[in-house]
């Protein structure tokens, strides 16, 4: 009843398809992020992300498309699966290629395929879909990063993670935000903010089109300068970032800060139809709680103004917690083509989402909002 069709190219499936079964509100789904991705060499077989994107055709109409990848790493992912790796490799078995669903360099849940399909339908055929490509391409496994799901996911191991987001709760202004808090925590966060006026910091927003070629020049060596001091080189480079800028600029908003009149650092957003995603970072120096305030306090302002439902500011950071970010579950969903694998795999994420769980729990104790009774 249906054909299975894989494409090395985004571009060799027509954008208006592609973005016809994709949903509208979620920019990280749509074809000219992907194929940004790709055209500007951030994503390639040489870099490690072979791609393989699914068409799905029915009564040759296409009822769904998956971006897909074929990995000889797992970097760039946010789901650590280093471990896994290594046993393999310890039994005499190569964990790569791996087949992994998901938007590149991007810890963003949402939807991880389009569909005219009715969705549940469409979840009960994954599995069985990708479990034919992973044998088809000879892969170890398949990982699905990040999804939205519907309900529990059929024939796949899921894997409990956290995140830090913010809600709004139809706040009229920071203040009145800050009002839930408890006065110790609120005095804390207004102690930040003060901090970066102090040493003469000026913050400008810039959404759309009013985003200069300049603008991001600027936020790009920021970018990279931030990566290379760690030790290595961001993922994404400059031209994908100038390809969102002519392709996606309705969907950028950048937060510049300037020392004396010049740019010192900026962050780089994407804005979605409810929720403000909290993408990219860079400074060329230090300043003290200039990161809380480019990264987090200005996205919150966003939100409240444009009435936006949520915001993701990225991966990781329990230091979210304290400044209104709470800890939320994510998922991701795994299946390994070795039996014995997949049985340890099964056994591991029970026991580690157990802890997860746990864990998630105890951190939203750490929020601080004030109790009805508390100032």
């Amino acid at each position: 009843m249906y054909k299975v069709n894989l494409h090395t190219r985004i571009s060799d499936i027509p954008a208006e398809q592609w973005d016809s079964l994709c949903p509208a509100g979620y920019p990280f789904l749509r074809h000219a992020f992907l194929q940004a991705l790709e055209e500007s060499g951030s994503v390639r077989r040489e870099s490690g992300w072979q791609p393989a994107h699914l068409e799905l055709q029915h009564n040759d109409q296409c009822v769904l498309v998956m971006p897909l990848y074929l990995k000889s790493h797992s970097w760039g992912e946010y789901v650590f699966d280093w471990a896994w790796a290594d046993a393999y490799e310890r039994h005499g078995l190569p964990y790569y290629p791996k087949l992994v669903n998901a938007i590149p360099f991007t810890p963003a849940g949402g939807p991880r395929f389009g569909t005219s399909l009715p969705m549940d339908e469409a979840w009960a055929l994954i599995p069985e879909l990708l479990d034919q490509i992973m044998t088809q391409l000879q892969a170890s496994s398949w990982h699905c990063l990040f999804p939205c799901l519907p309900g529990p996911a059929p024939k796949a191991n899921r894997r409990i993670g956290c995140q830090y987001h913010w809600f709004n709760r139809n706040y009229e202004s920071f203040d009145a935000f800050l009002g839930d808090f408890t006065a110790r925590k609120r005095k804390s966060v207004r102690r930040e903010r003060r901090k970066v006026n102090e040493q003469g910091l000026k913050l400008t927003r810039f959404r759309g089109s009013a985003i200069s070629r300049q603008h991001l020049d600027d936020f790009y060596l920021f970018y990279q300068s931030t990566y290379l001091k760690r030790g290595r080189r961001g993922y994404l480079s400059a031209d994908f970032f100038h390809r969102l800028l002519a392709d996606m600029a309705e969907h950028l908003l950048m937060v510049l800060a300037e020392h004396e009149g010049q740019p010192v650092a900026a962050a780089l957003y994407v804005i979605g139809d409810d929720t403000l995603y909290g993408r990219y970072w860079g400074c060329n120096a230090e300043y003290d709680s200039l990161h809380f305030e480019a990264c987090y306090y200005q996205g919150i302002e966003f939100c409240i103004e444009q009435g936006l439902a949520r915001f993701d500011p990225g991966a990781q950071g329990e230091h979210k917690i304290q400044r209104g970010f709470q800890p939320v579950p994510t998922c991701s969903l795994h299946r390994m083509a070795d039996p014995d694998f997949e049985r340890a795999v099964a056994d591991f994420v029970q026991e580690e989402g157990d802890a997860m769980e746990e864990q998630i729990a105890q951190l939203t104790t750490w929020l601080p909002f004030r109790q009805p009774d508390q100032t």
